[in-house]
């Protein structure tokens, strides 16, 4: 089985040039990946690169804390579409859901889909600062704003993907809804273990080296 479409080509480091993102763009097409994920202020450039290709171009909302304002999520994520983004991966209010203000958190994913329409939403919980119960509550919130996946992490925070949230996301959102597995994973083990626990999309720096592998 080949598992190249899995994986979201990832770079979203402050540092990140546009030289890098070309690089990512052309590693992507090389192989095959599902998507870029890059910064939006890269999304034109992602687009440029990609536009003869069959990779998507993937951008983070409110990222990395999640703390924007909602109009300031919606705003950004217009202007990505506009841009040419064909996924969006927002990150949720994480003080709004531990405060038990779970109409916020809804009514957000709501707003943010609606402007992506057609287009993926993929909704980052930040499982690491999260207790089950509240992954469990994220997830089934996300399921009721119809986005189309949830996610483990940004990468950003003190900590990743682990096996046992994405267990539970998928035992809490069914066998329908996307789960994406991102921070942390580096190798073709750690990708097969994630996909094994539930993972439909893979985030990772380490696309080609694990693709390499699996070769």
């Amino acid at each position: 089985m080949t598992y190249n479409r899995y994986i979201d080509h990832t770079l979203l480091k402050q540092t990140a040039t546009p030289a890098q993102i070309e690089k990512l763009c052309a590693e992507a097409d090389k192989y095959g990946f599902m998507s870029v994920c890059v910064n939006p202020c890269y999304v034109p450039l992602a687009k440029k690169c990609l536009k003869d290709s069959e990779v998507k171009v993937c951008t983070v909302i409110g990222f990395p804390l999640g703390m924007n304002s909602t109009d300031i999520k919606v705003a950004e994520t217009k202007k990505a579409l506009e841009d040419g983004a064909d996924e969006i991966d927002m990150v949720i209010n994480v003080g709004m859901l531990q405060a038990g203000e779970n109409e916020y958190v809804q009514k957000e994913i709501e707003q943010i889909k609606k402007v992506c329409g057609s287009h993926i939403l993929k909704v980052i919980l930040e499982t690491c600062l999260l207790s089950d119960e509240e992954i469990q509550r994220a997830c089934l919130l996300a399921v009721a704003a119809k986005a189309d996946f949830v996610k483990t992490s940004t990468g950003f925070s003190s900590g990743g993907a682990t096996i046992h949230a994405v267990k539970l996301m998928r035992d809490t959102v069914g066998p329908n809804m996307g789960v994406k597995a991102s921070g942390g994973i580096k190798t073709y083990e750690d990708m097969l273990a994630m996909i094994q626990a539930g993972a439909t999309r893979i985030g990772t720096s380490s696309g080609v080296d694990i693709i390499k592998v699996s070769e």
